[in-house]
């Protein structure tokens, strides 16, 4: 999974990035500090691996992962090229997902671009800038549709589907405000627009305002009430204090926000919340060589989730071994659970859900 960390410059995206990834991306008070994109690969926390490992003697724990990459602050005029613009767009249209960093704070050493904070504002700015960069695209898909549909009519429902996106965009909106039919879904992923990307707002605050989840501060509350009208979430965090979370060790940062009265991290809110956008679930498998979680989109039927791990379990499926996790817990062991009739033989329609512990019988 591939999130791009996206905002105006010096809203604390880098330090953010920093944070949840301890990669040590250049962060500084000064706008196009970032210019080609940080990536760094975060482990998604899930403690049944643990349990798990721990009942295998597992040799090694690989835990699934997330890429967050951290892409230059766009300027007004972006998709004009301004502030090498069409170059920081373009990694946008490798990721999957857009984590819209927004700064909710005060702090007269911070340099903001537009010389005051404005949430909503430095929204419409992004926001605009993917809008004109998506209404080329479709303005030439469009030239491009009208010939080829002379000639085949079976393009008609994507014509109309183009000139209904035409002019939402036209309008100042971003496609994810549209509300589409499954088919239309898939024609839009087709055209791999900026403006159509799941989004989650993060919304960057104070020490002090990440105490309450920012409930009091004035410019989450409008934070919210914009990510509302998109159905669009929004998780609040403080980089700052992420960044100090970063360099605590495991025991130290559970200490840390038990002082702070967080129950996790914001990195934890922000991976349940991409998880939950983009309709993941994390599958298992376990043994004594290894235990590993497995990330497939919710609905995967079993050869397909065994393809995750290699093409020739889907191509050679059999069947599947399936517990779920509490169940093989409650039990002690694999054989236990078998005993009592808890492992169950799945076919080729079985959908997989979150928390199986799966053993795929394949032949190729």
């Amino acid at each position: 999974m591939k999130l791009g960390i996206v905002g105006l410059p010096n809203v604390g995206k880098s330090t953010l990035f920093n944070a949840i990834t301890e990669a040590g991306a250049e962060s500084a008070n000064y706008p196009f500090c970032t210019i080609e994109p940080n990536i760094g690969v975060v482990a998604v926390p899930d403690n049944r691996l643990s349990v798990l490992d721990e009942m295998y003697k597992s040799e090694k724990v690989i835990p699934a992962n997330i890429e967050f990459y951290d892409i230059a602050g766009l300027v007004r005029g972006a998709s004009k090229g301004e502030g090498l613009g069409n170059k920081f767009l373009s990694h946008i249209r490798e990721v999957e997902a857009i984590l819209h960093v927004v700064r909710c704070f005060e702090d007269s050493d911070i340099t903001h671009v537009d010389g005051d904070v404005n949430p909503l504002r430095d929204i419409e700015t992004i926001d605009l800038e993917l809008i004109f960069s998506d209404l080329e695209i479709i303005e030439k898909r469009i030239l491009k549709t009208e010939k080829l549909i002379k000639s085949d009519k079976s393009l008609i429902g994507e014509l109309e589907l183009l000139k209904t996106i035409k002019k939402t965009l036209e309008e100042g909106k971003t496609i994810r405000t549209l509300s589409l039919t499954d088919e239309e879904v898939k024609m839009v992923k087709g055209f791999n627009l900026l403006s159509s990307k799941p989004t989650i707002y993060v919304g960057n605050v104070s020490e002090e305002d990440v105490k309450d989840y920012g409930e009091n501060n004035i410019y989450v509350k409008e934070l919210k009430e914009h990510a509302l009208k998109e159905n669009a979430e929004v998780v609040v965090i403080c980089a700052k204090i992420e960044a100090e979370i970063a360099e605590l060790e495991e025991e130290e940062k559970e200490l840390f926000l038990t002082e702070l009265g967080l129950n996790e991290s914001g990195l934890d809110r922000l991976i349940k919340a991409s998880y939950s956008l983009l309709g993941l679930i994390s599958y298992l498998t376990a043994g004594p060589k290894e235990v590993r979680a497995w990330t497939i989109k919710n609905g995967l039927k079993a050869p397909q989730a065994a393809g995750k791990i290699h093409s020739d379990f889907e191509r050679g499926f059999i069947r599947a071994e399936v517990i779920a996790f509490n169940d093989l817990v409650a039990c002690g062991s694999h054989s236990a659970a078998k005993e009592k009739g808890l492992v169950r033989l799945e076919g080729k329609d079985y959908i997989v859900k979150d928390g199986d512990v799966i053993l795929f019988r394949f032949n190729v």
